[in-house]
């Protein structure tokens, strides 16, 4: 990358983002323990400079620290109209070899370990023991193109502290809004020296262009490129923005992206119990809170699905939109919830819905079938008389 695009990727916190972003990592984060193991009250910051310390330690090279996501959105515009749950935090570090994830684990391990109360014996607590308490998820990543590991550290309220450890990643971004990564060596520094904290901190946006990407975030623009390079081709996060009235930046290149996206997702997610196994994964960690959005998230996601999926067999993608529709109705009988239904028309009443059944889904001849006018979709499976919105 040239010099002139390599610093339009870079810019400084103003004081008031610089206020912002010291709040976020100084606010306490519960991480629930599992069993009898007793809920730790951390503060980011403080884990931040443990987890970085030990691993220097040990011998591993920190390059830097950064905030990275949604809540660097949030730090940077706090209207944005995405809410930021999981708090990532990327240690960029070398990994040589994969022995190097192993002393990782246990550095993190080892900084909860330290954090527990006063009078338990951590002598008799293994590193097993405080992973089965306190992780999540672990993933690592040990490949030609990308070596990187995940340690999720949980809360009950989704909202996690996800440290991540990055040595080779060739796609840090889904979309523009979600491109920034703060740098936050010398807030950590000022912490460690107990000084004022408006120093000079620096913002990095991945996608390339600040400016532009800041531009999308204040006017809550759609942008991205090259989608298939993002595992699930970032079709769920983009139903999500069209959700949070997010729109396209470019209505001509959007409906190319969308056909990019849903070939990436298919080809990483070809099965239909796959597919749904994402989406209810993608819908438990992004709508905690927001159980009345979902219906409109699930419908926004079918109707993407729908005008732009072009890799899949006809009866691939009515498995498919019908598992997704599926989803959606399932989520109304949940809440209860009775939309509009003026222009809906029912022409064949189901039996009753048994809400217990949670046999995984099977697309069948014999579900039944409504007829919804004015360019609605046939839907299968229907758990009360009907009561399903269109827009007209």
């Amino acid at each position: 990358m040239s010099e002139t695009k390599s610093s339009q990727r870079f810019h400084s916190l103003n004081a008031e983002q610089v206020e912002v972003l010291h709040q976020v990592l100084s606010e306490v984060v519960p991480i629930h323990g599992r069993g009898n193991f007793p809920t730790l009250e951390l503060r980011p910051r403080d884990i931040i400079m443990a987890v970085r310390a030990r691993l220097q330690k040990q011998g591993i090279t920190v390059r830097d620290v950064r905030l990275n996501g949604s809540t660097a959105s949030h730090v940077l515009v706090r209207d944005n109209g995405t809410s930021y749950k999981d708090l990532d935090i990327i240690f960029g570090v070398e990994l040589p070899s994969q022995e190097e994830f192993q002393v990782i684990k246990e550095s993190v391990l080892g900084c909860l370990l330290d954090c527990l109360p006063a009078g338990v014996n951590r002598e008799r607590i293994s590193s097993a023991t405080m992973k089965e308490a306190y992780v999540q998820k672990m993933v690592k990543v040990f490949n030609e193109h990308d070596r990187w590991s995940l340690i999720s550290l949980s809360n009950n309220s989704g909202k996690n502290l996800e440290l991540k450890f990055v040595s080779a990643l060739r796609r840090q971004f889904e979309f523009s809004v979600d491109s920034f990564q703060i740098i936050l060596d010398r807030l950590l520094e000022s912490y460690m020296q107990q000084e004022s904290q408006n120093k000079s901190n620096t913002i990095d946006s991945m996608y390339g262009d600040f400016e532009a990407a800041m531009d999308h975030l204040r006017y809550r623009l759609i942008a991205t490129r090259n989608p298939e390079e993002i595992r699930g081709g970032g079709l769920l996060k983009y139903s999500n923005l069209l959700v949070r009235d997010y729109r396209p930046a470019s209505e001509t290149q959007i409906k190319t992206l969308e056909r990019y996206m849903c070939s990436r997702f298919f080809i990483d997610f070809p099965d239909v119990q796959e597919q749904q196994r994402k989406i209810l994964s993608y819908l438990k960690n992004h709508f905690i809170g927001e159980e009345r959005s979902k219906y409109q998230y699930l419908m926004t996601l079918r109707r993407v699905v729908d005008d732009s999926t072009v890799c899949l067999m006809g009866h691939e993608r009515r498995q498919t939109l019908n598992m997704i529709t599926v989803l959606a109705l399932k989520v109304l009988g949940e809440q209860n919830i009775i939309p509009n239904t003026d222009h809906v028309t029912c022409f064949y009443q189901p039996a009753p819905y048994l809400a217990e059944h949670s046999a995984p889904y099977l697309a069948e001849a014999s579900y039944c079938s409504y007829y919804i006018p004015q360019g609605g979709s046939t839907l299968l499976y229907q758990p009360y008389p009907l009561h399903l919105s269109t827009q007209t």
